[in-house]
């Protein structure tokens, strides 16, 4: 006999809420998705990255972004979304340890992170933690998390690597995966002064290719700045 679990969310609350996963949709993930439905008592649904999605205004949605099917394109695509939905809460599952999930979340708003080794009963404690408004991540990757971002308000007060400004702004859209003529279109500069930007940065950062660049951007420059790069496509495509 199964047992439903006890949270601290009232029935009428869970009724109004609901869980979306965007993963590939199969009988495994069909299993998923009863057993949390049945556990927590609200409405559970699965989503294709193919597919739409229009949050609804009225209800809160956990969006759970499964990281085996879900590339980086599409779970920044549903960070947008989530920026422009207050009702849209954000968690990633089947990560592989800490080091993926912080990676993640160097360019991603995820309130939650399930591991792929979490039980089915954890992360239906962990989503309903989600709808109470709390944040469900480990203690070690919260501190790791704290530690990155004391990292970045010391380098907000000064120079990175020696960087000018205008470098720094090529090293962020970089960090994008933006090509070299996306970033001359984004700064109304040409493509040779955006390589000769790229030359002086992989010199003064201390790498040998745009992969390295990238990462280091990650690492040590925050979130890049998607919301123009997005809208910088988004216009030339109109």
């Amino acid at each position: 006999m199964t047992t439903r679990m006890t949270t601290g969310i009232t029935r009428m609350s869970l009724e109004n809420a609901r869980v979306l996963m965007v993963t590939d949709c199969n009988p495994q993930s069909q299993l998923f998705i009863d057993y949390v439905r049945q556990q927590l008592d609200c409405q559970v649904s699965a989503l294709s990255t193919q597919e739409s999605f229009v949050p609804p205004a009225d209800r809160k949605v956990v969006v759970l972004l499964d990281a085996d099917h879900v590339d980086e394109n599409c779970m920044h695509l549903w960070n947008s979304r989530a920026s422009e939905s207050p009702e849209m809460i954000l968690a990633a599952f089947n990560l592989r340890d800490d080091e993926h999930a912080a990676e993640l979340l160097i360019s991603l708003h995820l309130q939650g992170v399930f591991y792929r080794q979490d039980n089915l009963l954890l992360i239906c404690k962990g989503i309903a933690k989600l709808l109470e408004g709390d944040l469900w991540m480990s203690r070690n990757l919260m501190t790791r998390l704290i530690d990155f971002y004391r990292r970045q308000q010391l380098n907000a007060y000064r120079p990175v690597c020696g960087l000018t400004h205008r470098e720094l702004e090529i090293i962020g859209l970089l960090g994008t995966g933006a090509s070299n003529t996306e970033i001359a279109d984004q700064l109304f500069v040409s493509e040779h002064t955006v390589k000769s930007h790229l030359y002086n940065i992989f010199r003064k950062i201390k790498v040998h290719n745009r992969i390295q660049a990238m990462n280091w951007a990650r690492q040590n420059l925050g979130a890049p700045p998607m919301t123009s790069l997005r809208s910088a496509r988004k216009a030339r495509t109109s």
